[in-house]
């Protein structure tokens, strides 16, 4: 799997750049842009977890936080920059439920015909899921439920504020798991414990990491540009556009990721990718994208309903999935069906 995304991703980002310097098709471009973002996206991934081992578990938990999501953040930035922001809004909505829906769905259903019953640890889920509700309750709710009264300006503060305030206590929560309770957790990390070594020695995984993450940087760029074309020619709101599609290609490495170990039954490590990446975006991305567009155009940490009742829906029926300690294809299936049913949804909006 591996070496195909690498394919992609070697592929990809030639044929983008020629097909800027050309003026290709906007449409063709676009759809170049997503995969080759996908192939980048997965390249981190990889670095970044040799890293993790590398480094120990404590600086490499950093490593994830600041690089698991390097594509949502890139691509959001320059979607800032253009002014895009129902685009933004819109990703971290999708990037929820992508992560929890989609490739939570997508995993348990695919390693559930793999194994009859798949078990994994129901203490780390439920705390993870405790996380989840706080970071659901204090990232979007709560931001909503102000802004019925409080004017532009005040929301403005509060938003940085409820920001400065998630992010400071995402990293306290790497600093518990990762370092004073780690005995806790053994075995449950951002990276695979039971590798016997790194895939990638430092020297490369850095070169690797260093060069797509700049890759990803200028095809994030160009694909930002040719949204509103796109939007204009398939009938795509930016609504649409940010849930779906930008957040599908800015997860990859998560989903692919969280199918891979499922497949290998290690769904303790496939439940941390699919909701710890959640919470990764809710307590880390989206407060960070907030304090960034400071320099451009204010985003408020406010979403509108229709995306807060589909986060909540989201993330009820997680809860509900992994409360046992077990999984099964169905349950998988229940997850994808009901991702599936909010895209058509916001497709029609």
């Amino acid at each position: 799997m591996n070496t195909f995304f690498r394919g992609i991703a070697l592929i990809g980002v030639p044929v983008s750049i020629i097909g800027e310097l050309l003026h290709m098709n906007e449409i063709l471009q676009f759809f170049i842009y997503c995969v080759t973002l996908i192939g980048l996206a997965n390249e981190i991934r990889r670095s970044t977890e040799s890293l993790a081992f590398i480094v120990g578990p404590t600086l490499g938990g950093l490593l994830n936080a600041t690089f698991g999501n390097a594509a949502e953040i890139i691509i959001s930035f320059f979607a800032l920059r253009e002014g895009l922001n129902t685009v933004v809004i819109s990703s971290i909505t999708g990037v929820v439920l992508v992560n929890l829906l989609f490739a939570g769905g997508i995993s348990i259903l695919i390693g559930g015909l793999k194994f009859k019953e798949q078990k994994f640890s129901l203490f780390k889920a439920r705390h993870n899921t405790g996380i989840l509700l706080f970071a659901l309750a204090v990232s979007f709710v709560l931001p909503y439920i102000f802004s019925f009264r409080l004017n532009e300006a005040k929301m403005q503060v509060l938003s940085t504020a409820f920001s400065i305030v998630m992010i400071i206590i995402y990293l306290l929560a790497l600093m518990f798991r990762l370092v004073t309770h780690k005995g806790i957790f053994k075995g449950v990390t951002e990276f695979n414990e039971e590798e016997e070594e790194a895939e990638w020695g430092a020297g490369k995984s850095l070169l690797v990491l260093a060069v797509a993450t700049v890759l990803l940087a200028y095809i994030s760029e160009n694909l930002v540009g040719v949204i509103e074309p796109i939007g204009k020619a398939f009938g795509w709101s930016e609504v649409f556009i940010g849930i779906i599609v930008i957040a599908i290609v800015g997860s990859a490495s998560e989903y692919v990721s969280a199918i891979s170990m499922a497949l290998k039954n290690k769904m303790d490590l496939m439940m941390e990718v699919s909701i710890g990446s959640t919470v990764q975006t809710a307590m880390f991305v989206g407060p960070v994208l907030v304090l960034l567009s400071w320099m451009f155009t204010f985003l408020p940490l406010v979403f509108n309903l229709t995306e807060l009742i589909t986060m909540i829906v989201g993330v009820f029926i997680t809860i509900t999935i992994v409360n046992d300690g077990e999984s099964n294809w169905f349950e998988g299936a229940v997850l994808l069906a009901t991702y599936i049913a909010m895209a058509f949804g916001f497709y029609l909006l």
